[in-house]
């Protein structure tokens, strides 16, 4: 095994965080680190195979680099601390009942203002000594590790020189207002964080497993395919499985974002992480719970984090360069001028206003918190993205490719209308497609069977791939296709149906025998959707097998700019390429039949992908539903989060020049100093939060 993935406590900034990858990363072996501030899980792989002594060492450093550090490694996805997968121990701690740094903060206060009132500027010590203990203490212990150039180095290097220049309640109001704005940090962290366990709230613990008429409560994960389970109402689905018995309504809204229950009875495909509201129901289990749909959102929830996006890279890199360089030109400002003029207080304290205002924690924080509250207010409304590299790749494609059938339309089609030519009649040409159309899975195979249920069956079937299938029945060569089968087996066509819709030409003895229209309905909200999304600069497309004419009248419908129709599945591949050369270009497909091109795409989508294995692993992004306005939705969101990081990006950057400027002129205080750190990093944060505000819909 060349990778590995350990849970984390006791890791308190995404700064910290950061500092612990990039150590790692460094060890040579390692091919990629990454550890999740927010998930609080690093995970390792290495090159090649090494043995217990390399992953021994790599827990070493990761401790050496963050002495309060506390790592166990996961067996199978098991948190070591509870024993349980997808858990949020580290993500969510135990709330205290005693809320230390809040009651450190009002004393502070308290101390900081009697120094006013009583004129005893020795009071703002004590203040100084009570707001700041924890802060000095940690930045002595780093000090003896080498660690220089962390944020509390940069804080108790800048106020204790404040004391040494006697501005003994500058000193304590500049750690005061540090551990005020620390507090509400946190605070939005947490937040974030308890969006996590929301969405890790799908799985059933247990199982309720009936057998013999007796019931025993087991592990969902003990539970084995073909055995029934006993759901209650008000319990979650534990596996994914068909109902034997019993008639209910299941609560979908935390796997699809779909308000409306869907009712469900005998006979029905279910899938866990559904809650039953109505009656019991007993369930035929389909899939082992490794297999089943909720444990494939959880895994994809938790390894989001660690597929990063390329801003979230770059502000690592350019953390790890930036607070040196800073620290070194405050040490250059304190000395240079002070050798020239001879004023050290001024140049010093200068220097000190400068070493707080680098601390890089607003971008290291916010810029990830942007995504992923991008990413869990989509999984609210049941989308979910692999990685915020994907929802980046979104924002920047300019052309959304979408299939036809099931996509666009609703992929339930029904028979219009049947034409036959003499010598041959409707109920010969029916009887004809049905018996060949019964051996595809096709939706147009099965609205013509449907028509009629009862047929004889035909013998030597084959399919010629894209165009249709042949056989024969009752000693006679049969067909049934499109056009190009008619090309195929060089049959000359009678006139074509006037009405709208898929035309399949059924062929008896060599000779057009007649020829049948199956129509599929235009989704309710594909216009609006389409209309969204070129509200947004974006160029749409449309793929599609069917023929031309249904497909100029959907992609007319909908609004559709570039439209390529009757094509067989390589030409697919060919003309998505063709479309790609103008720039990024995202596909929408089931996932099941358009897996080369999902593949081909920059940003894979699959649409209505609840309980579809070959959907979940072929796509970028996986929208639970059939529901077409979620892609609007979605890449509406991929614009407003890259948004977001921009303006993180270009406003504390900004900010940080300006008052580093102002800083190293002495027009700039201490107190302007650490809003440039602690002020700039709540605001981006806030920023970073509204995210989750964003709704559905616009």
């Amino acid at each position: 095994m060349n990778s590995r993935t350990w849970k984390l406590k006791n890791l308190d900034c995404a700064d910290c965080a950061a500092k612990v990858e990039h150590a790692v990363a460094s060890i040579p072996g390692v091919k990629d680190a990454q550890v999740d501030f927010l998930h609080m899980r690093m995970s390792v792989t290495a090159d090649g195979d090494k043995d217990e002594a390399f992953w021994r060492g790599i827990e070493k450093i990761a401790k050496r680099t963050e002495g309060e550090l506390d790592l166990r490694e996961m067996d199978n996805g098991v948190c070591p601390y509870c024993n349980h997968e997808h858990c949020v121990c580290g993500v969510i701690e135990e709330k205290r009942k005693f809320d230390l740094p809040l009651c450190t903060i009002i004393v502070s206060l308290v101390l900081f203002l009697l120094s006013f009132l009583l004129r005893k500027e020795w009071i703002a010590l004590i203040a100084y000594a009570v707001a700041g203990y924890g802060v000095v203490w940690s930045a002595l212990k780093n000090i003896f590790k080498g660690k220089l150039f962390d944020e509390h180095f940069l804080m108790a290097v800048a106020s204790i020189g404040a004391i040494f220049l006697k501005d003994y309640r500058e000193a304590a109001a500049v750690m005061i207002f540090y551990q005020v704005g620390e507090y509400f940090q946190d605070k939005a962290v947490d937040s974030s964080r308890r969006h996590i366990a929301d969405m890790m709230d799908l799985k059933s613990d247990t199982a309720t497993v009936v057998k013999d008429g007796k019931e025993r409560v087991v592990r969902s994960e003990d539970v084995s395919v073909g055995e029934i389970v006993k759901v209650k109402n008000g319990e979650k689905i534990p596996l994914d499985g068909i109902i034997v018995s019993g008639t209910s309504f299941l609560d979908t809204k935390s796997l699809t974002g779909e308000p409306v229950p869907r009712k469900v009875a005998a006979g029905d495909p279910v899938v866990s992480g559904c809650v039953n509201t109505e009656s019991v129901l007993l369930i035929k289990v389909e899939k082992e719970y490794k297999d089943s749909t909720v444990k494939q959102i959880l895994t994809l929830v938790e390894d989001a984090s660690d597929r990063k996006a390329k801003s979230e890279q770059f502000i690592t890199r350019f953390a790890r360069y930036y607070t040196p360089a800073v620290v070194f030109s405050a040490l250059a400002l304190a000395v240079i001028p002070s050798l020239v003029t001879g004023s050290w207080s001024v140049w010093i304290y200068r220097a000190l206003v400068f070493l707080v205002i680098s601390c890089p924690c607003a971008l290291v924080i916010s810029v990830p918190l942007s995504y992923f509250a991008g990413i869990g207010s989509l999984a609210k409304i049941g989308v979910l993205v692999k990685g915020s590299n994907y929802l980046q790749t979104l924002s920047e494609c300019r052309t959304i490719v979408f299939d036809k059938t099931g996509t666009v339309t609703e992929g339930t089609f029904k028979v219009r209308h049947t034409d036959s030519f003499q010598p041959y009649d409707k109920e010969q040409v029916m009887e004809a497609a049905g018996a060949l159309e019964a051996e595809s899975v096709h939706p147009i195979a099965k609205a013509i069977v449907s028509e009629k249920p009862s047929h004889p069956q035909a013998e030597n079937v084959r399919e010629i791939a894209g165009k249709g299938i042949v056989g024969v029945l009752n000693g006679k060569s049969i067909a049934c296709g499109n056009e190009k089968l008619l090309d195929e087996l060089c049959v000359r066509r009678n006139d074509a149906p006037s009405q709208g819709g898929s035309v399949v030409y059924v062929v008896i003895e060599g000779r057009h025998a007649g020829t049948i229209v199956v129509s599929d309905k235009v989704k309710e909200n594909a216009r609006e959707t389409m209309e969204r999304l070129h509200k947004d600069h974006v160029a749409l497309a449309m793929l599609t097998g069917d023929e031309k004419r249904n497909a100029e009248e959907v992609a007319h419908e909908v609004g559709m700019d570039i439209l390529k129709a009757g094509l067989l599945p390589a030409d697919k591949v060919d003309k998505f390429e063709i479309l790609k050369e103008s720039g990024k270009t995202a596909y929408v497909g089931d996932g099941i039949n358009d897996a080369p091109v999902l593949s081909l795409s920059d940003c894979g989508i699959a649409m209505g992908a609840m309980g579809s294995d070959a959907a979940i692993n072929a796509s970028d992004i996986v929208i639970m539903t059939d529901d077409i306005s979620r892609v609007a939705d979605t890449f509406h969101m991929a614009k407003r989060t890259s948004l977001t990081v921009k303006e993180n990006i270009v406003f504390a950057l900004s900010v940080k020049a300006v008052i580093l400027l102002l800083g190293a002129l002495g027009i700039a205080g201490m107190w302007l100093a650490v809003f440039a750190d602690v002020g700039v990093a709540m605001i981006a944060i806030l920023n970073s939060l509204r995210l989750f505000l964003v709704k559905s819909g616009r």
